[in-house]
């Protein structure tokens, strides 16, 4: 399943006249209340009217994903139902994500406050059809871009959720695009793989303009958000296989793809899913029905005969899975990259030995120090690269973001 995520329209200070207006009214008052002490001593020049504009807009973003991020856990659990099973997972992850508080925050900070994100970059006219732009320091040259599609076990998928994986590699030279999407209810599988694959193709035709290189475009996606990226990649590869469709992206165009604790074949992941919480009733409804699981499996995709030619367009792939993973089993990986290898796609598989769902995703990069899993990506992103290689070589190690004993207890407790 995955990491926690969204289904409610992306809520913004453009769009949001009435918390706008509550910021507004706060502002004006502790203005005039500086502009009465300033006159009983010496006077200081006034901040300037679009700086407070702006800390006026980052406050209300910021309020205003809160707001969301509400929302979206009761979203959960009206969807996934209040048995004894879910409740105990319910506070599972509400223990699990108070001891990992001190990290959130200071993720969250960066996320609504640092000049380098750029928060609800506008790619479709559907409401969720968002992506958030991480963008490195250093303006020296076009840079390499990952577009990241978040998890969220189709149901609270959201594009804030990539902000940690962002900001590491916008710290390593490498610009994010975290590419939001509709989630059940507000829409099905179909709609998801729309939403990303017409993300993917914002990326490719207009990412330079922030300064990314549209000739080194990497694909990723993290549990939920790894199947409907890879659907979108086979997707795409079936349509230019075809001729006379018409393209707004082409396969070509992705260098790589990563696979991130995906499942790939949902006829085996149906009762599994049930037996954590997900039931049967709800995700064949998010899949849209049992007659269409074939046609979002992208591991039994790719065995059509009829398809051959489509996956001779794919890009490598790289499937990354920890083998203590309980939400989506390391199985699942394994099994998609033997079936790609055995339809002679480029394929490769990397486990993690006792990581769990959330370890390479969370755990790990809020630990500080080497990360495995961003160390690969970075490498892999950076060969060919001579000075890019040579300044990772000297990268200081990531700090820590919450304390060791916080995180083995979060192991302990969490839901994943």
């Amino acid at each position: 399943m995955a990491t926690p995520p969204a289904t409610m329209p992306d809520v913004d200070m453009d769009t949001n006249p009435l918390l706008s207006g509550v910021l507004s009214h706060t502002n004006m008052g502790t203005t005039k209340k500086h502009r009465r002490r300033r006159s009983a001593s010496m006077p200081s020049p006034a901040p300037s009217q679009p700086l407070r504009r702006q800390f006026s807009r980052d406050i209300g973003h910021a309020a205003a994903e809160t707001y969301l991020v509400t929302r979206l856990s009761f979203k959960l659990l009206r969807y996934l139902g209040v048995g004894y099973r879910w409740m105990t997972r319910l506070v599972a992850l509400g223990c699990y994500a108070m001891l990992l508080m001190p990290g959130f925050l200071r993720v969250a900070y960066y996320y609504f406050f640092s000049s380098q994100v750029r928060r609800s970059v506008v790619y479709g006219d559907q409401p969720r059809n968002r992506l958030d732009l991480y963008l490195p320091e250093n303006n020296d040259g076009p840079k390499p871009v990952v577009a990241f599609v978040t998890g969220g076990a189709w149901i609270i998928g959201y594009k804030a959720w990539g902000s940690l994986l962002g900001q590491q590699l916008a710290e390593r030279d490498i610009m994010v695009a975290c590419i939001d999407y509709r989630n059940f209810p507000q829409g099905t599988i179909s709609d998801m793989v729309k939403d990303v694959s017409q993300g993917i193709s914002f990326v490719c035709n207009n990412i330079a303009e922030y300064g990314g290189d549209p000739n080194r475009i990497y694909l990723m996606g993290q549990s939920a958000g790894a199947h409907i990226s890879a659907c979108a990649l086979l997707n795409q590869a079936i349509k230019e296989s075809r001729e006379g469709d018409i393209m707004s992206w082409s396969v070509s165009q992705i260098k790589a793809y990563f696979g991130l604790s995906g499942g790939y074949n949902l006829f085996n992941l149906v009762d599994h899913f049930h037996s954590r919480g997900l039931y049967r009733s709800t995700f064949l409804s998010i899949m849209e029905g049992e007659q269409s699981l074939p046609q979002f499996s992208p591991e039994i995709m790719i065995k059509d005969p009829t398809v051959r030619s489509a996956v001779s367009l794919l890009p490598r792939i790289i499937l990354f899975h920890g083998t203590m993973d309980n939400s989506i089993p390391s199985d699942s990986s394994k099994a998609f990259a033997d079936a790609l290898e055995g339809v002679g796609a480029e394929a490769e598989l990397i486990l993690y030995e006792g990581k769990t769902h959330t370890d390479l995703f969370l755990q790990d990069p809020l630990r500080g120090g080497k990360d495995q899993l961003i160390d690969y990506v970075v490498a892999f992103i950076h060969s060919g690269d001579a000075e890019a290689l040579a300044k990772d070589s000297m990268a200081p190690p990531r700090k820590r973001l919450v304390p060791e004993l916080l995180l083995k207890l979060a192991g302990k407790i969490s839901p994943f």
